[in-house]
């Protein structure tokens, strides 16, 4: 199929999604990155945020964390730490980890403490932000 891409997200617990999209929408590091068909092979990092997936008309979204990409043609490989679709994200559990991340924060933490309360906040942000997009 000339027309799609083979997406494939993988986490370190499982292969949350593995189909045949028209378009995929990343996180990148200097902002939101679109794939169609055909696109220019590319390696490239992804952070915390929202990964777009069109398929067949519908669209819906998953919660990505830090991770990698392959973007070949005809494929768009994805390894991340963390992957939750929209209908998984419980919003009460992810306002409640927001919380203690903030309250974290302002603890006397260590270098390495700090880097991961920062990637625990940005990962349970990026939960929010897609579990609130239908709403705005």
């Amino acid at each position: 199929m000339a027309d799609k891409l083979k997406l494939e997200i993988v986490t370190p617990e499982q292969r949350t999604y593995s189909e045949e999209v028209d378009y995929v929408e990343l996180p990148g590091m200097m902002g939101d990155m679109g794939v169609y068909p055909n696109h220019v092979p590319l390696l490239t990092e992804i952070v915390p945020g929202q990964l777009k997936v069109n398929r067949d008309g519908q669209e819906f979204l998953l919660a990505v964390g830090n991770g990698v990409v392959e973007i070949t043609g005809r494929s768009v490989s994805v390894l991340t730490d963390m992957a939750v679709k929209e209908t998984d994200i419980d919003e009460a559990a992810v306002e409640a980890a927001i919380e203690r991340a903030q309250a974290a924060m302002s603890e006397k933490l260590s270098s390495e403490e700090t880097a991961a309360v920062q990637a625990t906040l940005l990962k349970s942000l990026a939960q929010l932000k897609v579990k609130r997009r239908k709403r705005s």
